[in-house]
C-alpha cells in the first residue's frame, strides 16, 4: 500500500508518527507520507517534528516515511507563496486541501494549487474539466479519498481526470488507527470510483513512481 495523505497528533489526528507508522506497516504499507495540516503559522515546526520522525524511522524496514505538509483551508491566492516557502525549507511532499463537497474550501483553491505545482491535490470535490486538464500539464495528482464524506466526489474526480490523462492516487486521509486500508481496500476504491484495469493498475503504478521520488530512491 502507497498512503501520502495522513495526519498525526500534530494537527488533527489520534496517534504519533511512530505510532502511525507501525499500524501502517502491520497494514502492509510500503511508502507513508505524514501530512498535517497546516498553515503559515505552523508549517515550518510541524515539517521539522515529521522529517525528525523520518530520521529516527527509515532505516530500512517498510514503510518508508516521507515527512510532507497538508496546506489547508488557506485563502487561494497564499497557496503559491507559501508552497514556495515549503519548497525553499526542502518539503518533499507538499498536498493541499481542495473543494470538497463537505468543508466550506474557499472557492479557486482547486486552481491556485494546481497553478502552485503542488504534489497532489486533496480530494478536490466538483473539479472542472480545464482544472483537470491543468493538473494534468502541470503533473498535480488528484486524489481518490477514502475518507468519509470527502469520497463523495470520487466518481466525478475519476471522470474528470480519466478524460484529460491526470494522474490520480488513492489516499486514506487517515486521522485514526481504523482509517488505514490494505492495497486491495484501495483497489476497491478505485474501481468504485468509475476505473477499470489497465486504469487501475496506471493509478498504483503512477503512485509507485511519485512515492519513489518523493523518497528520493
Amino acid at each position: 500500500m502507497i498512503d501520502l495523505h495522513t495526519h498525526t497528533l500534530y494537527s488533527d489526528g489520534e496517534l504519533i508518527p511512530t505510532e502511525l507508522w507501525r499500524r501502517a506497516q502491520v497494514k502492509g504499507y510500503r511508502f507513508l507520507a505524514i501530512t498535517d495540516h497546516v498553515d503559515a503559522s505552523n508549517f515550518e515546526v510541524v515539517f521539522a517534528r515529521l522529517k525528525t520522525a523520518a530520521l529516527s524511522l527509515n532505516r530500512g524496514d517498510y514503510p518508508v516515511l516521507i515527512p510532507g505538509l497538508e496546506f489547508t483551508h488557506l485563502p487561494p491566492a497564499l497557496i503559491a507563496p507559501l508552497t514556495a516557502q515549503a519548497r525553499a525549507l526542502g518539503v518533499p511532499l507538499i498536498v493541499v486541501h481542495g473543494e470538497t463537497l463537505v468543508e466550506p474550501v474557499a472557492p479557486g483553491t482547486n486552481r491556485a494549487a494546481i497553478e502552485a505545482d503542488v504534489d497532489i491535490l486533496a480530494h478536490p470535490g466538483l473539479i472542472t474539466l480545464e482544472e483537470a486538464s491543468r493538473a494534468r500539464e502541470r503533473g498535480v495528482f488528484l486524489e481518490l479519498s477514502a475518507r468519509k464524506g470527502h469520497c463523495l466526489a470520487n466518481g466525478h474526480v475519476a471522470r474528470m481526470a480519466l478524460e484529460v490523462g491526470a494522474s490520480l492516487i488513492v489516499n486514506t486521509d487517515a486521522h485514526s488507527p481504523s482509517d488505514l486500508i490494505t492495497r486491495q481496500q484501495a483497489e476497491r476504491i478505485a474501481r468504485g470510483a468509475g476505473l477499470r484495469d489497465p486504469a487501475v493498475q496506471t493509478l498504483f503504478a503512477d503512485a509507485e513512481s511519485l512515492a519513489r521520488r518523493l523518497a528520493d530512491l
